[in-house]
């Protein structure tokens, strides 16, 4: 992925068996300096993803043959790329588990064109963010709390001799959350720190990555070591003996 993050150079990929959808976006997008290309099928479009030099995958949950979770799973077993899901208007369900799954972000078929333009820079923002933080000269930054090591410059966590199995978007939310440690964060500013976008009252978004990221950690709601919901607030990283070392 080429590293200058302007709207000229960014590629993407839609897939999605509605080709009146997929023309839309291409003719959006294009005239602004976007190169959009589109699969109408599950299998072309994962060989096309893994084949491609694509910065965003713009991919549909109802599909024919390979729906788009069958075509995630595949996908982020080789790739980061970032993904962003449509989910059917008001189907919190496909929301909910294309993001567990390790979607980016998501949007209602019913998108507005401003909407999907903020949703693709955001995600393509924090894409080339890691890209340069990954290329950048070694000054590594390692937060410690407990068993909990995390590096900043390989970004990656490890609990204990585990290494976490965390997407682009937890690592960084566990990195927002651990720089405040002992302090509240709301949604709002979780979503903004990691995702680039505001909040929304029906957006869940930020919930199910918490959920997922406590998962990984060992952590739970009820009794929670690390996360801790703050009701009517938001999440605050409880760490006693957080050392930046």
């Amino acid at each position: 992925m080429n590293s200058e993050n302007t709207a000229a150079r960014i590629k993407v990929l839609i897939i999605d068996d509605d080709r009146k959808l997929c023309r839309l976006v291409s003719d959006y997008l294009g005239p602004m300096g976007y190169d959009v290309e589109a699969a109408h099928t599950g299998p072309a479009g994962l060989a096309m993803a893994m084949a491609g030099d694509f910065h965003v995958v713009i991919l549909d949950v109802m599909m024919p043959g390979m729906d788009g979770f069958a075509v995630l799973k595949k996908l982020r077993m080789a790739s980061d790329i970032p993904v962003l899901m449509l989910t059917a208007l008001g189907d919190e369900t496909d929301r909910v588990v294309g993001l567990e799954m390790g979607a980016d972000d998501y949007l209602p078929k019913t998108f507005s064109t401003r909407e999907l333009l903020a949703r693709l820079r955001a995600v393509t923002r924090r894409s080339f963010k890691t890209e340069r933080q990954e290329s950048a000269p070694p000054s590594d930054v390692t937060l410690l709390i407990g068993d909990l090591r995390i590096s900043q410059t390989s970004r990656t966590a490890c609990l204990g001799a585990e290494t976490l199995p965390l997407t682009p978007l937890e690592f960084d939310l566990l990195v927002c959350l651990v720089k405040a440690a002992g302090r509240v964060l709301t949604r709002d500013q979780l979503l903004d720190a990691v995702a680039g976008r505001s909040y929304e009252i029906f957006d869940r978004s930020i919930d199910v990555h918490i959920s997922s990221l406590r998962r990984k950690l060992g952590d739970t709601a009820r009794s929670p070591k690390f996360i801790r919901t703050v009701r009517s607030a938001g999440y605050m990283f409880q760490a006693p003996g957080l050392h930046p070392l």
